[in-house]
């Protein structure tokens, strides 16, 4: 991975110099997480830590960068010698990529000294952002298209190759079988997926032999794309009259069917399915594309479309209607002379900016008889909890909210795993197809009411009795000052 040691704002730097003039080393907790769901939805999909950790491992400055930072006139001597022989040698906690998550718990926990900690903030949002918008946003496209297979196609959409690139990651990350990006498929050992263009069609004399040559290079990958002349009256029965010669010469057919790229996509499937089947030809694939999303392809379905493979590219590779995911990275927590760490809190006239001090960690809760998410908690890292006993919750911003679970009807996993400890990687990440087939399960967690595009139902991120009170506490005497 490229040295991004100087994919940061400036003001990181600048700050960090700040520390080493007033030779502050103490240790700070920083949370990295977001304040809403994309697209006004009721969950997200983490993404991109393994990117994170690369990005860890290989944060140092080269002679060329204290070179460039040198003539900007803005940092000492001193610092730049410290630059110089900088690593990164605290802890981080993450949640696992792949795992369904709610807005204000931190997906990504910084314990480190100050001046590291700053450092890493920028590329640790950017990074995180990105991917976990993307990943959100397939996870909502795959949902809309049920058992069907949806390639992403987004590469040429994309906003540069590294959003191409990360964004065909984060979208297998969330459930898409393949992606049209081929250095995406040798990078992450992902399926890699794609037909012809409407180009291949116009350079043969006719559209029947680009499809008879298409259909014998590759009999195992047979999509002819239908659309580039009259759909109904040529593409379909080219397409047939080559699907028919293929059996009769006795060349099996394995993954075939055909493209669409135009026209009402409903209308026009439903007659290309009845045309495929009375041809004798009911396994053959009808596939999609044309500016899909998550909204046009649930409509599609509810219109009786007959499509089984979805094309989405543009407005999945740049989540076209939520293009950023809003990501923040907050001081929580500084740890004092005695080893304990004192909770920070920022106040503001934003219910939803007021942020949660200390030392966290978060557990998922469960509900025992059907597996489903019932809430998040988040608590201090000391504490912990019986699940034989009751079990009560605190809303962070409407605070009258309180629920009380009754022992024995609700199981707790711990989010919140150690990425680094003391500078050193001591966690593995998972390949992008078993982080996928985590994701799935995941995914399988939310209630249907959560998974709805409008007015999706709420799962709560509350606070344990505790962290509620030092919130309070912390509140109500920044309140007094």
């Amino acid at each position: 991975m490229t040295n991004l040691s100087l994919l940061t704002d400036l003001y990181e730097l600048t700050m960090m110099q700040g520390y080493f003039t007033e030779n502050n080393h103490e240790t700070a907790v920083f949370d990295a997480y977001y304040r809403s769901n994309p697209s006004g939805g009721g969950y997200s999909i983490a993404a991109g830590l393994a990117q994170v950790i690369e990005y860890i491992k290989n944060l140092h400055f080269e002679e060329s960068d204290i070179a460039y930072l040198g003539d900007t006139g803005l940092f000492s001597k001193a610092f730049l010698a410290y630059l110089r022989e900088f690593h990164f040698s605290g802890d981080i906690y993450a949640i696992p990529e792949g795992t369904v998550v709610f807005p204000r718990e931190p997906l990504i926990k910084v314990i480190a000294p100050m001046m590291e900690a700053q450092l890493v903030e920028t590329a640790i949002l950017n990074i995180i952002n990105h991917q976990s918008l993307i990943a959100t946003k397939a996870a909502r496209v795959c949902h809309a298209a049920g058992s069907d297979g949806v390639m992403e196609f987004g590469l040429r959409r994309a906003q540069g190759p590294d959003s191409g690139i990360y964004g065909a990651r984060a979208a297998m990350i969330g459930g898409c079988m393949g992606t049209s990006n081929v250095l995406a498929g040798k990078l992450f050992d992902v399926p890699i997926k794609g037909t012809h263009a409407h180009s291949w069609i116009m350079s043969f004399p006719d559209e029947y032999t680009a499809f008879s040559c298409y259909a014998h290079l590759y009999p195992n990958a047979c999509i002819l794309l239908a659309d580039t002349y009259d759909t109904l009256q040529s593409g379909i029965p080219n397409a047939i009259r080559v699907f028919t010669e293929m059996k009769a010469e006795g060349i099996p057919l394995g993954f075939y069917g055909v493209r669409l790229d135009s026209g009402d996509l409903a209308y026009l499937s439903k007659k290309i399915r009845k045309m495929l089947d009375e041809a004798g030809f009911p396994d053959a694939v009808i596939s999609a594309s044309n500016d899909l999303d998550e909204y046009l392809i649930e409509s599609l379905k509810i219109q009786g479309a007959t499509i089984t493979s979805w094309g989405v590219g543009t407005s999945l590779i740049t989540s076209k209607d939520c293009p950023a995911f809003g990501g923040v990275y907050k001081l929580a927590a500084i740890q004092n002379p005695d080893g304990e760490f004192v909770p920070k809190i920022k106040l503001s006239e934003n219910t939803e900016k007021v942020t949660n001090p200390g030392n966290k960690t978060i557990y998922r809760i469960y509900e025992k008889e059907s597996g489903k998410v019932k809430a998040d908690l988040i608590c201090l890292t000391e504490e912990h909890f019986d699940e034989a006993e009751d079990l009560r919750l605190f809303d962070p911003a409407e605070t009258w909210k309180k629920t009380r679970l009754a022992g024995g009807s609700y199981t707790l996993r711990e989010l919140l795993i150690p990425v680094f400890e003391q500078g050193k990687c001591v966690y593995e990440s998972p390949s992008v197809m078993e982080i996928r087939d985590y994701c799935s399960k995941e995914k399988d967690t939310l209630w249907n009411e959560a998974k709805r595009f409008v007015n999706p139902q709420t799962v709560y991120v509350d606070l344990s009795e505790r962290l509620y009170r030092i919130k309070t506490d912390l509140f109500n005497q920044m309140s007094r000052e």
